[in-house]
């Protein structure tokens, strides 16, 4: 497979432009309790590397837990990226819907499962894992780190 091409994006009110490199054409979904109250709904993202924002005077940062930080916009407030803090790899959850232009992808993954209200549920089989499944592999790579 050749080099992903890379992907721009924007906040709603472009205040916050940006280009990324997908690492795989997957959308992956969070139902932590976190995810959903920061994006309104569930999280649904891209794993990206290469971030390069235009501008950052309106990104903002929230040190959301102990490893995590989310990103957005702090003039129209955009949910933008969730990453590790401390991360230096480059990796970083690109919120699905800021994404101008993406290539087909895949439904893959379904995180803090566990989470999940009762009253939706998405169609089809991907992999689903629960908060402590998570966790522990979160833990896990920053010991490797």
């Amino acid at each position: 497979m050749g080099e992903a091409a890379r992907v721009s994006g924007q906040c709603l009110c472009g205040a916050v432009r940006f280009t990324a490199v997908p690492e795989k054409l997957e959308m992956d979904v969070c139902h932590c309790g976190m995810c959903r109250r920061w994006s309104g709904g569930v999280l649904m993202s891209v794993p990206c590397n290469g971030l390069e924002l235009e501008n950052d005077n309106a990104l903002g940062r929230y040190a959301s837990s102990e490893w995590a930080e989310r990103l957005f916009c702090r003039e129209c407030g955009t949910s933008l990226f969730w990453r590790l803090r401390g991360d230096e790899s480059g990796h970083v959850a690109v919120a699905f819907q800021s994404i101008d232009d993406l290539p087909a992808v895949s439904f893959a993954e379904e995180i803090f499962i566990d989470e999940k209200p009762s009253l939706y549920e998405f169609a089809g089989e991907r992999s689903r894992k629960t908060g402590a499944e998570v966790i522990a592999a979160f833990e896990a790579q920053q010991q490797e780190g």
